[in-house]
């Protein structure tokens, strides 16, 4: 693939920084993770976080240097194989917390469901950019919920729920942006909400209210659910019946549209609660109420937010954090890596990555406004999703307003996979960034 160094001139030195900065931040706290109560580091993982930083940054700008225009060609093979190596390591990977979601030899190992993101949106840019023209909206939404559910049910089969909900956002903002029709987007993000808050509430009724709610009956009574999915589901088809009689009559479509998403999430909910494993209903029950188990599944929300909590104004002071130190905090360099950040320089060093993390978004939002290219603008729009899910939910996690997922905070925390696979999205931005000038 051909080099051109002219766009040079357009180098965004402020994505660089920003990324160069997290980065730093990440391998400083990574390291404060590893030092004990005597005060000794009892880890190398800062060291292998240098080496997967400073390679994911020769990775950034080699990807800055290529067009991303070319990629275009090669993109239904590379998702093909994406997939390929996701049934391998479903069946052949190494397992680890309790998911087969690693491949390696040894200490040596990848996540191929985190390059997998980029794959996705390289794959579901080029469809969406072919069918733009297309009259047939439906059509072309289905599609791309096809293209969402195959990488999204191989991960879920390892099994790991926290990656595969980073495809959803990247769907939604993808297809938003593609002029997907609002209702269609809705549709898909509505009827998720549902499920989840009919998943959660016979887990909140049973182990959180401890009483009987009249209209949660309904969802812990399989005869009363069964009603209810039979109801929804008749008005659907008769629904359905008028909009075939009275074709411009638009009551019948959304009186449709309500009933197929209440049908479809009473029967998802019930078979999402069949499916969930002992310690993801637990993560459930402990975002409602830490203290419900305060000495197992909640210790962690519990101790993350005790660090935070500490941390003040300008924390206690860089190394000289409590929380991480004395291995209160289960999984610090990696899911909680915040939590040590904002215990050793408080609210003030929360507001310096979180101005870093804000220049991230606003710089991708600057190129999905000023790019011409649809191919350019849906990489874009991708990448943004998947940044501010990642954000979002890995500090809501460690604050306690958002479920236990396993997602890590993107270029903070420790992992090689999840640390190339961010920069090399940053890398694809650069590109699409120096393009829009015809380059």
């Amino acid at each position: 693939m051909k080099l051109n160094f002219k766009f040079l001139q357009y180098f965004d030195l402020i994505l660089f920084f920003c990324v160069v900065a997290l980065v730093a931040f990440g391998v400083l706290f990574i390291y404060s993770s590893g030092i004990n109560s005597e005060g000794m580091n009892v880890s190398t993982e800062y060291i292998k976080q240098i080496i997967w930083g400073g390679s994911g940054i020769i990775l950034m700008l080699t990807l800055s240097l290529l067009d991303y225009r070319r990629f275009s060609r090669y993109v239904p093979q590379l998702f093909i194989g994406a997939c390929a190596v996701l049934i391998i390591t479903r069946l052949a990977g190494v397992k680890v917390n309790g998911a087969r979601s690693w491949l390696g030899i040894g200490p040596f190992g990848i996540q191929p469901s985190e390059f997998t993101k980029i794959v996705f949106i390289l794959f579901l840019a080029w469809y969406l950019d072919r069918t733009k023209k297309s009259s047939d909206q439906r059509k072309r939404f289905i599609t791309s919920l096809g293209i969402m559910f195959i990488p999204m049910g191989l991960i879920l089969s390892q099994p790991d729920l926290g990656t595969a909900l980073v495809y959803f956002p990247i769907f939604l903002v993808m297809t938003f942006i593609a002029g997907i029709p609002i209702r269609y987007i809705l549709f898909i993000f509505i009827g998720g909400m549902l499920t989840i808050v009919f998943t959660v509430l016979p887990i909140w009724e049973s182990q959180i209210a401890h009483s009987s709610v009249v209209f949660i009956r309904v969802l812990t009574n399989f005869k009363l659910r069964l009603v209810l999915i039979f109801a929804t589901g008749s008005i659907f088809v008769l629904s359905l019946f008028g909009m075939f009689f009275y074709r411009h009559n638009k009551y019948f479509y959304w009186i449709s549209y309500a009933a197929s998403i209440i049908c479809g999430a009473l029967i998802l909910s019930y078979f999402a609660g069949k499916v969930l494993k002992d310690y993801q209903v637990m993560r459930l029950i402990v975002f409602i109420d830490p203290y419900a188990d305060p000495r197992g599944a909640g210790w962690n929300i519990i101790q993350s937010k005790t660090a935070i909590g500490s941390g003040n104004l300008f924390g206690r002071g860089y190394l000289q954090g409590t929380q991480s130190h004395y291995r209160f905090l289960p999984e610090q360099s990696t899911d909680f890596i915040f939590s040590i950040l904002s215990e050793e320089l408080g609210f003030a060093g929360c507001m310096a990555v979180f101005a870093l993390y804000f220049l991230i978004f606003m710089r991708t939002i600057f190129i999905i406004k000023n790019t011409a290219n649809t191919f350019g603008l849906l990489i874009a729009s991708g990448v943004l999703g998947m940044f501010v899910f990642h954000f979002l939910v890995n500090v809501g996690m460690v604050m306690g307003i958002m479920p236990i997922t396993g997602i890590p905070l993107l270029f903070l925390s420790y992992g090689g996979s999840s640390l190339w696979t961010a920069m090399i999205c940053v890398g694809l931005l650069m590109s699409v960034s120096s393009r829009k000038f015809g380059f």
